[in-house]
């Protein structure tokens, strides 16, 4: 039975953690981002206006590819951010910012949206809600070089972005998880409280946990 679960939320809402954890108990496959690539990354960087068009086109295409692969596995499938997350909140962020022209920003929606008509929704979106205050303590603990530097604004600006595109997304079923205190991770009470949200969205798909 082919079923894809997107989890979807701001840096630091925990994504990559709930996939993991997703993969462990109801041995489904994992599929991650693939920021690591990205050959525009420390140009972009560098000088953001100059390279912000070319590095998230290249977000755009990777992620086509990565639901492309998506839509040819049986079973059930677990996504760390999705494509729409893309273009709805990171290209858009860059553009409102003014480091996307209007031309290209133009030439973006019209191969995102030529995207969409390809490609099949998730089954089940989980958006995981975290407060600034939570995002910025787990993205210094974490320690990622490149995002230790985040401006305050910047993620004011994406959280706003993610609140208004999941409170108008429609093409599936959506779960939202508040994470501040969330902890299914060591605390039995959440990790079952999160397995039963998930498995009465996806009653047909979720099979026995392998772990507890």
């Amino acid at each position: 039975m082919k079923r894809t679960i997107a989890i979807a939320g701001n840096m630091g809402s925990g994504k990559s953690t709930l996939v993991e954890f997703l993969s462990r108990t109801y041995d489904i496959a994992p599929f991650y981002e693939p920021n690591d690539d990205n050959p525009y990354l420390a140009d972009f960087y560098k000088d953001m206006r100059r390279w912000a068009f070319q590095s998230q086109l290249y977000f755009l295409s990777n992620k086509f590819r990565l639901h492309q692969e998506l839509d040819r596995q049986d079973g059930v499938v677990a996504l760390d951010r999705t494509i729409f997350e893309d273009a709805e909140i990171f290209a858009t962020a860059l553009h409102q910012m003014r480091k996307i022209s209007k031309r290209d920003w133009a030439t973006y929606l019209g191969f995102y949206h030529a995207i969409l008509d390809a490609i099949r929704p998730p089954d089940l979106m989980i958006y995981l809600r975290c407060s600034i205050r939570t995002l910025r303590q787990r993205i210094r603990l974490r320690g990622r070089a490149m995002e230790q530097d985040v401006p305050l604004a910047y993620l004011k600006r994406l959280q706003k972005l993610y609140e208004d595109w999941i409170g108008a997304y429609s093409m599936s079923e959506v779960l939202v998880l508040e994470t501040d205190r969330l902890d299914y991770i060591n605390d039995v009470i959440h990790r079952l409280d999160v397995m039963e949200r998930i498995e009465a969205m996806l009653p047909d798909a979720m099979g026995r946990p392998t772990v507890c």
